[in-house]
Protein backbone atom coordinates (compact mmCIF):
# COMPACT_ATOMS: atom_id res chain seq x y z
CA UNK A 1 0.00 0.00 0.00
CA UNK A 2 1.55 3.27 -1.06
CA UNK A 3 1.27 6.35 1.09
CA UNK A 4 1.88 9.97 0.21
CA UNK A 5 4.57 11.66 2.28
CA UNK A 6 4.18 15.41 2.82
CA UNK A 7 6.68 17.62 1.07
CA UNK A 8 6.85 21.34 0.44
CA UNK A 9 8.55 22.39 -2.79
CA UNK A 10 11.08 25.12 -2.22
CA UNK A 11 11.91 26.27 -5.76
CA UNK A 12 10.38 26.13 -9.22
CA UNK A 13 13.09 26.39 -11.93
CA UNK A 14 13.01 24.47 -15.20
CA UNK A 15 15.94 22.08 -15.14
CA UNK A 16 15.56 21.24 -18.85
CA UNK A 17 17.38 24.42 -19.79
CA UNK A 18 19.15 24.97 -16.47
CA UNK A 19 21.84 27.69 -16.55
CA UNK A 20 25.26 27.27 -15.00
CA UNK A 21 24.88 27.67 -11.27
CA UNK A 22 27.12 28.96 -8.52
CA UNK A 23 26.55 27.31 -5.14
CA UNK A 24 26.10 29.93 -2.43
CA UNK A 25 26.60 28.24 0.89
CA UNK A 26 23.68 28.98 3.17
CA UNK A 27 21.68 26.59 5.32
CA UNK A 28 18.64 28.87 5.52
CA UNK A 29 17.22 27.95 2.10
CA UNK A 30 16.41 24.38 3.08
CA UNK A 31 15.28 24.94 6.67
CA UNK A 32 11.55 24.70 6.02
CA UNK A 33 11.94 21.86 3.51
CA UNK A 34 13.32 19.40 6.07
CA UNK A 35 10.67 19.77 8.75
CA UNK A 36 8.79 16.59 7.75
CA UNK A 37 11.80 14.35 7.05
CA UNK A 38 11.81 11.02 8.89
CA UNK A 39 15.52 11.47 9.59
CA UNK A 40 16.62 15.08 9.31
CA UNK A 41 20.00 15.95 7.78
CA UNK A 42 22.72 16.94 10.24
CA UNK A 43 23.16 20.63 10.98
CA UNK A 44 25.81 22.63 9.11
CA UNK A 45 26.24 26.43 9.26
CA UNK A 46 27.15 26.95 5.60
CA UNK A 47 26.13 23.86 3.59
CA UNK A 48 23.47 24.59 0.97
CA UNK A 49 21.65 21.35 0.17
CA UNK A 50 19.48 23.05 -2.41
CA UNK A 51 22.59 24.41 -4.11
CA UNK A 52 24.14 20.93 -4.26
CA UNK A 53 20.97 19.63 -5.94
CA UNK A 54 21.01 22.50 -8.44
CA UNK A 55 24.67 21.90 -9.23
CA UNK A 56 24.04 18.18 -9.83
CA UNK A 57 21.16 18.97 -12.19
CA UNK A 58 23.12 21.69 -13.95
CA UNK A 59 26.16 19.52 -14.65
CA UNK A 60 23.82 16.96 -16.22
CA UNK A 61 21.72 19.43 -18.24
CA UNK A 62 24.59 21.59 -19.48
CA UNK A 63 23.57 24.70 -21.37
CA UNK A 64 20.84 23.25 -23.63
CA UNK A 65 19.21 20.53 -21.53
CA UNK A 66 18.39 16.89 -22.30
CA UNK A 67 18.57 16.64 -26.07
CA UNK A 68 17.43 12.99 -26.08
CA UNK A 69 14.27 13.81 -24.13
CA UNK A 70 13.56 16.75 -26.40
CA UNK A 71 13.92 14.47 -29.42
CA UNK A 72 11.95 11.46 -28.19
CA UNK A 73 9.41 12.42 -25.50
CA UNK A 74 6.49 14.79 -26.17
CA UNK A 75 6.69 17.70 -23.76
CA UNK A 76 3.10 17.19 -22.53
CA UNK A 77 3.23 13.38 -22.20
CA UNK A 78 2.15 12.13 -18.74
CA UNK A 79 3.66 8.97 -17.27
CA UNK A 80 4.37 6.98 -14.11
CA UNK A 81 7.69 5.44 -13.08
CA UNK A 82 8.44 3.02 -10.26
CA UNK A 83 11.48 2.68 -8.01
CA UNK A 84 12.74 -0.88 -8.08
CA UNK A 85 15.22 -2.42 -5.63
CA UNK A 86 17.65 -4.71 -7.42
CA UNK A 87 19.30 -6.01 -4.25
CA UNK A 88 18.59 -6.24 -0.53
CA UNK A 89 19.54 -3.29 1.64
CA UNK A 90 18.54 -0.17 3.54
CA UNK A 91 17.02 2.64 1.49
CA UNK A 92 18.22 6.19 2.07
CA UNK A 93 17.61 9.32 0.02
CA UNK A 94 13.82 9.32 -0.30
CA UNK A 95 13.58 12.79 1.21
CA UNK A 96 16.40 14.04 -1.02
CA UNK A 97 14.74 12.46 -4.08
CA UNK A 98 11.60 14.47 -3.36
CA UNK A 99 13.65 17.66 -3.22
CA UNK A 100 15.27 16.84 -6.58
CA UNK A 101 11.97 16.04 -8.29
CA UNK A 102 10.50 19.28 -6.93
CA UNK A 103 13.49 21.21 -8.26
CA UNK A 104 12.96 19.76 -11.75
CA UNK A 105 9.17 20.00 -11.80
CA UNK A 106 7.05 20.94 -8.76
CA UNK A 107 3.98 19.35 -10.37
CA UNK A 108 5.45 15.83 -10.07
CA UNK A 109 3.74 13.65 -7.47
CA UNK A 110 5.57 11.01 -5.43
CA UNK A 111 4.26 8.08 -3.41
CA UNK A 112 6.27 5.69 -1.25
CA UNK A 113 5.51 2.39 0.46
CA UNK A 114 8.52 2.77 2.79
CA UNK A 115 10.49 5.46 4.61
CA UNK A 116 14.17 6.35 4.71
CA UNK A 117 15.91 3.72 6.81
CA UNK A 118 13.57 0.85 5.92
CA UNK A 119 14.74 -2.46 4.50
CA UNK A 120 14.05 -3.46 0.90
CA UNK A 121 14.50 -6.78 -0.84
CA UNK A 122 15.51 -7.52 -4.40
CA UNK A 123 12.59 -7.06 -6.78
CA UNK A 124 10.55 -4.77 -4.51
CA UNK A 125 8.76 -1.79 -6.05
CA UNK A 126 8.90 0.72 -3.20
CA UNK A 127 7.90 4.07 -4.69
CA UNK A 128 6.56 5.84 -7.73
CA UNK A 129 6.60 9.26 -9.34
CA UNK A 130 3.81 10.58 -11.58
CA UNK A 131 3.69 13.52 -13.96
CA UNK A 132 5.38 14.70 -17.13
CA UNK A 133 7.56 11.93 -18.57
CA UNK A 134 10.01 14.59 -19.72
CA UNK A 135 10.57 15.75 -16.13
CA UNK A 136 10.79 12.24 -14.70
CA UNK A 137 13.50 11.15 -17.12
CA UNK A 138 15.48 14.36 -16.64
CA UNK A 139 15.53 13.90 -12.86
CA UNK A 140 16.07 10.12 -13.00
CA UNK A 141 19.86 9.88 -13.03
CA UNK A 142 20.51 12.61 -10.46
CA UNK A 143 17.92 11.09 -8.12
CA UNK A 144 19.41 7.62 -8.48
CA UNK A 145 23.01 8.81 -8.12
CA UNK A 146 22.19 10.31 -4.74
CA UNK A 147 19.83 7.55 -3.62
CA UNK A 148 22.10 4.66 -4.59
CA UNK A 149 25.12 6.19 -2.84
CA UNK A 150 23.14 7.10 0.28
CA UNK A 151 21.50 3.66 0.40
CA UNK A 152 24.89 1.96 0.10
CA UNK A 153 26.20 4.01 3.03
CA UNK A 154 23.06 3.34 5.08
CA UNK A 155 23.19 -0.40 4.35
CA UNK A 156 26.80 -0.76 5.54
CA UNK A 157 26.18 1.54 8.50
CA UNK A 158 23.22 -0.55 9.65
CA UNK A 159 25.27 -3.75 9.49
CA UNK A 160 28.21 -2.21 11.35
CA UNK A 161 26.04 -0.45 13.94
CA UNK A 162 24.30 -3.73 14.78
CA UNK A 163 27.61 -5.59 15.03
CA UNK A 164 29.33 -2.87 17.08
CA UNK A 165 26.74 -2.82 19.88
CA UNK A 166 27.05 -1.73 22.67
CA UNK A 167 29.58 0.66 21.12
CA UNK A 168 28.27 3.36 18.78
CA UNK A 169 29.45 3.48 15.16
CA UNK A 170 30.67 6.78 13.69
CA UNK A 171 31.79 7.89 10.26
CA UNK A 172 34.71 10.29 9.64
CA UNK A 173 35.44 13.28 7.39
CA UNK A 174 36.44 10.87 4.59
CA UNK A 175 33.42 11.84 2.52
CA UNK A 176 33.04 12.67 -1.18
CA UNK A 177 33.99 16.33 -1.78
CA UNK A 178 30.85 18.45 -1.85
CA UNK A 179 28.73 15.64 -0.39
CA UNK A 180 29.74 15.94 3.27
CA UNK A 181 26.22 16.55 4.57
CA UNK A 182 24.61 14.01 2.22
CA UNK A 183 27.06 11.24 3.21
CA UNK A 184 26.67 11.95 6.92
CA UNK A 185 22.89 12.11 6.53
CA UNK A 186 23.00 8.57 5.10
CA UNK A 187 24.94 7.39 8.16
CA UNK A 188 22.19 8.73 10.42
CA UNK A 189 19.54 7.00 8.30
CA UNK A 190 21.48 3.74 8.64
CA UNK A 191 21.48 3.96 12.43
CA UNK A 192 24.95 5.38 13.05
CA UNK A 193 25.94 8.64 14.69
CA UNK A 194 27.86 11.55 13.22
CA UNK A 195 31.42 12.39 14.16
CA UNK A 196 32.37 16.05 13.80
CA UNK A 197 30.89 17.68 10.73
CA UNK A 198 34.09 19.52 9.84
CA UNK A 199 37.03 21.43 11.22
CA UNK A 200 34.81 23.96 12.99
CA UNK A 201 32.57 22.06 15.40
CA UNK A 202 35.03 20.01 17.46
CA UNK A 203 38.69 20.18 18.40
CA UNK A 204 40.38 16.99 17.26
CA UNK A 205 44.08 16.80 18.09
CA UNK A 206 45.61 14.32 15.68
CA UNK A 207 49.15 13.07 15.10
CA UNK A 208 50.27 16.02 12.96
CA UNK A 209 48.99 18.53 15.54
CA UNK A 210 50.81 16.61 18.29
CA UNK A 211 54.06 16.51 16.30
CA UNK A 212 53.88 20.22 15.47
CA UNK A 213 53.03 21.19 19.07
CA UNK A 214 55.87 19.14 20.53
CA UNK A 215 53.90 16.38 22.23
CA UNK A 216 50.52 15.34 23.54
CA UNK A 217 50.57 17.43 26.73
CA UNK A 218 51.73 20.56 24.94
CA UNK A 219 49.04 20.16 22.29
CA UNK A 220 46.35 19.72 24.95
CA UNK A 221 47.59 22.72 26.90
CA UNK A 222 47.56 24.88 23.76
CA UNK A 223 43.97 23.85 23.01
CA UNK A 224 42.83 24.57 26.58
CA UNK A 225 44.40 28.02 26.44
CA UNK A 226 42.93 28.77 23.01
CA UNK A 227 39.41 27.81 24.02
CA UNK A 228 39.60 29.83 27.23
CA UNK A 229 41.03 32.91 25.52
CA UNK A 230 38.39 32.80 22.79
CA UNK A 231 35.54 31.87 25.15
CA UNK A 232 34.70 28.77 23.10
CA UNK A 233 32.95 25.66 24.35
CA UNK A 234 33.10 22.49 22.25
CA UNK A 235 34.13 18.89 22.43
CA UNK A 236 37.85 18.13 22.48
CA UNK A 237 39.33 14.83 21.34
CA UNK A 238 42.97 13.79 21.38
CA UNK A 239 44.50 10.94 19.41
CA UNK A 240 46.70 8.44 21.23
CA UNK A 241 48.69 5.72 19.52
CA UNK A 242 50.42 4.02 22.44
CA UNK A 243 49.68 3.14 26.05
CA UNK A 244 52.39 5.64 27.01
CA UNK A 245 50.44 8.43 25.29
CA UNK A 246 47.26 7.37 27.12
CA UNK A 247 49.17 7.65 30.41
CA UNK A 248 50.45 11.09 29.37
CA UNK A 249 46.93 12.33 28.59
CA UNK A 250 45.58 11.04 31.89
CA UNK A 251 48.48 12.56 33.81
CA UNK A 252 47.87 15.94 32.15
CA UNK A 253 44.14 15.75 32.89
CA UNK A 254 44.79 14.90 36.55
CA UNK A 255 46.90 18.02 37.03
CA UNK A 256 45.18 20.56 34.79
CA UNK A 257 41.65 21.81 34.28
CA UNK A 258 40.99 20.65 30.72
CA UNK A 259 38.25 20.75 28.10
CA UNK A 260 39.14 17.22 26.97
CA UNK A 261 36.06 15.05 26.40
CA UNK A 262 37.24 12.06 24.35
CA UNK A 263 40.39 10.01 23.82
CA UNK A 264 40.93 8.34 20.46
CA UNK A 265 42.69 4.97 20.65
CA UNK A 266 44.21 4.77 17.21
CA UNK A 267 45.48 1.55 15.65
CA UNK A 268 45.33 -0.34 18.93
CA UNK A 269 43.52 -3.10 17.08
CA UNK A 270 46.19 -5.40 15.66
CA UNK A 271 45.37 -7.62 12.65
CA UNK A 272 46.58 -11.22 12.84
CA UNK A 273 47.72 -13.47 10.02
CA UNK A 274 44.72 -15.77 10.46
CA UNK A 275 42.30 -12.92 9.77
CA UNK A 276 41.42 -12.36 13.43
CA UNK A 277 42.38 -9.29 15.48
CA UNK A 278 44.17 -8.74 18.78
CA UNK A 279 42.44 -6.19 21.04
CA UNK A 280 44.41 -6.53 24.29
CA UNK A 281 46.07 -3.11 23.87
CA UNK A 282 42.70 -1.50 23.25
CA UNK A 283 41.23 -3.20 26.32
CA UNK A 284 44.18 -2.04 28.44
CA UNK A 285 43.68 1.55 27.29
CA UNK A 286 39.94 1.43 28.01
CA UNK A 287 40.63 0.05 31.49
CA UNK A 288 43.19 2.80 32.18
CA UNK A 289 40.76 5.54 31.16
CA UNK A 290 38.08 3.86 33.29
CA UNK A 291 35.17 6.03 32.16
CA UNK A 292 36.86 9.37 32.89
CA UNK A 293 36.55 10.29 29.22
CA UNK A 294 34.70 8.96 26.21
CA UNK A 295 36.80 6.56 24.16
CA UNK A 296 36.94 6.01 20.41
CA UNK A 297 38.56 3.08 18.63
CA UNK A 298 39.96 3.79 15.19
CA UNK A 299 41.92 1.75 12.67
CA UNK A 300 41.43 -1.79 11.30
CA UNK A 301 37.66 -1.45 11.62
CA UNK A 302 35.74 -3.67 9.21
CA UNK A 303 32.42 -5.46 9.21
CA UNK A 304 34.32 -8.58 10.26
CA UNK A 305 36.22 -6.96 13.14
CA UNK A 306 33.77 -4.41 14.52
CA UNK A 307 31.90 -6.81 16.82
CA UNK A 308 35.05 -7.83 18.70
CA UNK A 309 36.11 -4.18 18.98
CA UNK A 310 32.68 -3.26 20.31
CA UNK A 311 33.04 -5.76 23.16
CA UNK A 312 36.12 -4.02 24.60
CA UNK A 313 34.14 -1.29 26.34
CA UNK A 314 34.93 1.58 23.97
CA UNK A 315 32.26 4.28 23.67
CA UNK A 316 32.61 4.81 19.93
CA UNK A 317 34.08 3.07 16.90
CA UNK A 318 34.88 5.24 13.87
CA UNK A 319 35.11 3.91 10.33
CA UNK A 320 36.17 5.87 7.27
CA UNK A 321 35.04 2.98 5.07
CA UNK A 322 31.39 3.86 5.70
CA UNK A 323 31.73 6.75 3.27
CA UNK A 324 35.06 6.53 1.42
CA UNK A 325 34.63 2.97 0.12
CA UNK A 326 30.88 2.79 -0.25
CA UNK A 327 29.28 0.24 -2.59
CA UNK A 328 26.16 1.77 -4.09
CA UNK A 329 22.89 -0.10 -3.60
CA UNK A 330 21.43 -1.09 -6.96
CA UNK A 331 18.16 0.79 -7.51
CA UNK A 332 16.39 1.67 -10.75
CA UNK A 333 13.54 3.96 -11.80
CA UNK A 334 11.53 2.49 -14.66
CA UNK A 335 8.47 3.53 -16.60
CA UNK A 336 8.03 -0.02 -17.96
CA UNK A 337 8.52 -1.96 -14.71
CA UNK A 338 7.32 -5.32 -16.06
CA UNK A 339 10.02 -5.31 -18.73
CA UNK A 340 12.57 -4.13 -16.16
CA UNK A 341 11.63 -7.03 -13.85
CA UNK A 342 11.84 -9.52 -16.72
CA UNK A 343 15.33 -8.32 -17.61
CA UNK A 344 16.28 -8.20 -13.94
CA UNK A 345 15.27 -11.84 -13.46
CA UNK A 346 17.25 -12.79 -16.55
CA UNK A 347 20.37 -11.07 -15.19
CA UNK A 348 19.74 -12.16 -11.55
CA UNK A 349 19.28 -8.52 -10.48
CA UNK A 350 15.59 -8.59 -9.55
Amino acid sequence: MFKVLPFTAIVHPNAITAPRLVVKMSAIATKNAVESFVVKPPAHPTYDLKGVIQLALSEDAGDIGDVTCKATIPIDMESEAHFLAKEDGIVAGIALAEMIFAEVDPSLKMEWSINDGDKVHKGLKFGKVQGKAHSIVIAERVVLNFMQRMSGIATLTKAMADAAHPATILETRKTAPGLRLVDKWAVLIGGGKNHRMGLFDMVMIKDNHISAAGGVSKALNSVDQYLEQNKLQMGVEVETRTIAEVHEVLEYASQTKTSLTRIMLDNMVVPLSNGDIEVSMLEEAVDLINGRFETEASGNVTLETVHKIGQTGVTYISSGALTHSVKALDISLKIDTELALEIGRRTKRA
